[in-house]
This record gives C-alpha cells, structure tokens and sequence, in this order.
C-alpha cells in the first residue's frame, strides 16, 4: 500500500510541478452575451424577451453554461489566469458568470461601459492569485462617428512572489461591415493602443505586455515591439472564425517581453464547439442563432484561443 502511495505521488509530481509555474491567459469573443434587461443607453432592445430575439432568462443562462463550460474545459486542472473576452453587454453578465457558473474560481473581473452604440463591450477576469492587480483603464477611441468599445488595460504583477510586471490590453477593433471606413476606424484603434504600448516600453524595453481579442482583420505584425503570435499558425480549421465560408484568424495574441519568449498558443476547437456549415461546405463554430432561429447547443461564432506561458520561479 505504502509502494503504491508513493508510485501516485511521483506520477502527480510532474503535473503539480508543471502546473505550478504555468500561466494561462485566454481571449474568447463569446458573441452577444447580453443580459435580458433593456438599457436606454443601447440598442440592445433585440435581447430582450419582448425582442425580436425572444432573448429569455433561460437562454441568457445556458449562454453562461456554456462560456463557463469553454473555460472550465480548456483549463483542465489548472484555473486559467486571466480570460479576455469580447461582446459582453453588462457587470451582471460578468457577475452571474463569475458568482455561479463559475463560482469555484473565485475570479475577479474588470468592465466599463463603453460608448459602443450596441452596448457591447471588453472585459477581463482575472485569478487573484496568479495575477496580483496594480492598475487598470480603459483607452477610449476618439471617432466622430459610430462610437466602438473601449481597448481594456490591467497592470499586474505575477509569478511565485509576485516580483514579475505583466501588461495586459483587450481589445475587440472595429468590424469590417462598412468597407474602406472601417479600415480607417481600425487604424484610429491601432494609434492609440500603440501609444499606449510605447508609453511603457519607454519605461521598461523589457517589460512583458500581452495584447489580445478580436482585432477584426487578419494577423500582421503591425504593432511596434510585439510579435503578432497568430502570424502562420497552423491549427485544425485555419482559423478562429468563419465568414462567407473562409476561416479567418481575426482573433489574436500579441507578446513581448523576456518572460514570453517561449510560449504555446493554440486555437481551442473540440467538437462540441464545431457544426457542419449550413450554408457553405465544411465545418463553422456553433453559433447562439443562425439568423433568427435560436440554437440550444450553440456558443458563438468565434473560438477562443489560448496562450501558455511558463513563469520562472525567483
């Protein structure tokens, strides 16, 4: 008996070892998390149960089932440090995710409501205890027209002790309905989350910075002084989401940094997230609706991807 206890602890030790120093960070644009209250402030009116959505309590909730059960899926045993997502209407979204989907994390979470016009916005969660808070803010775009969502920053320190500084900016840039304008909004975008990455790297040339979300155009390496880690990656559909029957890498990680030299991303795509297409030949993500007509099993029309980083003990 005592042979045995020790052969399961050596064979635990590696997965405890490895767990212990791992940092995970997840960007997943959940598409249209909203809650079912109308906002005067919005357009959000479509989901609402009066809407033309019929968006009920019962839908809003296994919408959080299955945004915790993405989450909970891709961190396995180890509680992913902070997951950056997109298109989430309110702090109640956040909270009925945070408080009982996924309530044995005990995250935390960061939101501001943005000018955006539909009322959806950036939000970050993070674990207290893999990544310390030191600062947050939310970047604003200055746009004459058709106000978009603020870019999200949070400062934090990790590692063992907590001696490490970690940037973190979430962003979810411009859609590409509209044509050439669109590209110039993007642009707009680009400035000033560039800006406020040169503030820091004229700081620290060495700090670590990750950028993540839904970027709304294909990977470049467009942002000065990060690697723009989606840059031919290969991964089983080519692509996080589908449009017009192409798969596309709209969303996407950024990093920089001695800490995040060497690390794994990796688009996370099980089957239960995948569907045939029903409307071009292949395979697409499970979305909420198709058009109007709602699906149980969908989770959106993106998926999330995932970036694996090991944090040095000091």
């Amino acid at each position: 008996m005592h042979r045995f206890f020790a052969i399961l602890l050596v064979g635990l030790y590696p997965i405890w070892g490895i767990a212990q120093d791992s940092f995970q960070i997840i960007s997943y644009n959940v598409e249209n998390l909203f809650d079912i209250e109308t906002d005067s402030l919005n357009q959000d009116n479509e989901f609402t149960p009066i809407g033309e959505r019929h968006w009920t309590y019962d839908k809003y909730q296994n919408k959080l089932r299955h945004i915790a059960q993405v989450i909970a899926n891709i961190g396995g045993w180890k509680v992913p440090a902070l997951i950056g997502l997109m298109e989430v209407e309110s702090a109640q979204c956040l909270y009925d995710l945070t408080h009982y989907h996924l309530q044995r994390y005990r995250y935390r979470f960061l939101h501001q409501d943005s000018p955006d016009e539909r009322g959806i916005d950036c939000a970050l969660l993070y674990d207290a205890q893999q990544f310390q808070l030191l600062d947050s803010a939310f970047l604003s775009i200055p746009l004459a027209e058709r106000t978009t969502r603020d870019i999200l920053y949070a400062k934090g320190a990790i590692g063992k002790h907590h001696v490490d500084t970690l940037h973190v900016f979430v962003c979810h840039l411009p859609s590409q309905v509209g044509g050439t304008s669109t590209g110039e909004r993007r642009d707009k975008a680009f400035a000033v989350l560039q800006q406020a990455i040169d503030s820091i790297l004229t700081q620290n040339k060495q700090t670590n910075i990750v950028v993540m979300g839904d970027m709304n155009q294909e990977p470049t390496n467009n942002l000065k002084g990060l690697q723009n880690r989606m840059v031919n990656l290969d991964s089983l559909y080519g692509g996080t989401h589908k449009y017009n029957g192409i798969w596309n890498y709209l969303d996407q990680f950024y990093t920089t940094g001695y800490l995040l030299n060497d690390v794994q991303v990796s688009v996370f795509s099980p089957d239960w997230l995948i569907e045939d297409d029903p409307k071009f030949a292949g395979k697409c993500p499970i979305r909420t609706y198709h058009g109007f007509q709602y699906q149980q099993a969908g989770y959106s029309d993106h998926l999330p991807i995932v970036l694996q980083l090991i944090v040095p003990s000091k």
